[in-house]
């Protein structure tokens, strides 16, 4: 088991979850002499019953693999959510067997799925992001996001390294579009262990975006895409979509459904997408 403890990520995420939480979270007192923010090692290490020098060790990233039951304690101790339970779990070493769910070709129920979708506005994704099949709206509404090559195929490659990849999402929802593609791309790296795709991938971002990088200290998990999304389309303007999202486990694949509110504006500029393909007229893009 301890070839796949990773003892620097264990120590990080500890640190930082230390630091975020505070006294009050625990019924603590928080006092006069409080330097730094969270709480302190001795506090922590007294709520997961263990010594204040074995958590100490953790976080330094020089301590022992942990049992299963004091991982447990930790979760319990910091008051994890139970993505981040799970997180630290595989950080600890202690993973479940599970498939090499990273493939190319949509896998057959989806593909069923999305020809009984017609005129829908759908797209199916890879497990790290990749843009497999697209629905002709889709195409309209995005752009072909099947037509890139190499580590440009992968969404959160383009949204880190490429600015135009921003330009058809709302600038609202910029910052949340980050943190969860950081999110989700520390999940898969952890699940999938060292030498994965997700694992070469994130080394690459890391290197190649300041803001990547900047959001990978902050070691936040259990992030997910919002039901709701802001588009701007390049003709149409603002678009107001719900995101329906249906998962193909096996395959490690999603399919993603727009839709809008009936009698909306975002509804009736969602129609339009179905004809934006050949036909191309002015609407003013508020």
């Amino acid at each position: 088991m301890d070839r796949m403890f990773d003892r620097s990520s264990l120590g990080a995420f500890l640190r930082t979850r230390r630091a975020a939480l505070q006294p009050e979270d625990v019924g603590l007192r928080r006092g006069q002499r409080r330097r730094a923010p969270g709480l302190r090692r001795e506090e922590v290490a007294e709520l997961c019953a263990m010594s204040a020098d074995y958590f100490a060790r953790l976080e330094r990233g020089d301590g022992p693999q942990p049992s299963e039951q004091m991982v447990a304690a930790i979760a319990r101790g910091l008051r994890l959510t139970p993505d981040e339970r799970d997180h630290v779990f595989l950080l600890a070493g202690y993973r479940t067997t599970h498939r090499d769910v990273f493939t190319e070709h949509v896998s057959p129920g989806l593909m069923r799925v999305v020809d009984g979708l017609t005129g829908a506005t759908a797209q199916v994704m890879g497990p790290l992001g990749q843009t497999l099949l697209q629905t002709p709206a889709a195409v309209a509404l995005l752009g072909d996001e099947t037509r890139y090559t190499g580590d440009a195929r992968y969404a959160p490659y383009r949204w880190f390294t490429d600015p135009t990849a921003r330009e058809r999402y709302h600038p609202d929802g910029h910052d949340t579009n980050s943190r969860t593609n950081v999110a989700l791309l520390r999940d898969a790296a952890t699940r999938d262990g060292a030498g994965s795709q997700a694992t070469r991938f994130v080394d690459t971002l890391r290197q190649s975006s300041e803001e990547f990088a900047r959001l990978w200290e902050r070691h936040e998990v259990g992030l997910r895409w919002s039901e709701t999304k802001r588009f701007v389309h390049p003709e149409l303007g603002r678009l107001d979509l719900y995101c329906q999202l249906l998962l193909e486990p096996d395959h490690g694949q999603s399919l993603l459904v727009f839709t809008a509110t009936p009698g909306t504006e975002s509804h009736e500029k969602l129609d339009l997408l179905r004809v934006l393909g050949t036909d191309r007229f002015p609407v003013d893009a508020e």
